[in-house]
């Protein structure tokens, strides 16, 4: 089931968003409709960067490339998406949050690999 991944890294991502926007200076977003539009373009970029360079390239790759890339989509993101602003500082923070809850909510839920179809 795939696409429980792509949900959970958007949910996430959205989760983060609001909670990034409300403690960082340097990172502000307008209102939850904007955090969910942020959310789905920065799932949409990750799972293209992911598709062709591969799973540490990600946003949600373990280590610095994974942390500098999303780092990269966050800060892109607020090109994309109006109502968010995001300084650089602001992104490298979101990304540290982001691969932290990520370490407690991995983009594979161990639920479906439990559950899945035999």
């Amino acid at each position: 089931m795939p696409y429980i991944n792509h949900l959970i890294r958007f949910l996430v991502s959205a989760f983060i968003l609001l909670l990034v926007g409300y403690l960082v200076p340097g990172f502000s977003i307008r209102g939850f409709g904007t955090a969910i539009l942020a959310a789905a373009v920065i799932t949409a970029i990750g799972w293209i960067a992911e598709a062709f360079l591969g799973r540490e390239i990600s946003p949600y790759g373990r280590g610095l490339v994974g942390f500098l890339s999303t780092a990269l989509i966050i800060y892109i993101t607020k090109f994309i998406v109006p109502g968010v602003s995001v300084t650089i500082i602001g992104a490298l923070l979101a990304a540290l949050l982001m691969g932290i809850i990520d370490l407690f909510l991995p983009s594979r839920s161990r639920f479906w690999r439990a559950n899945r179809p035999k």
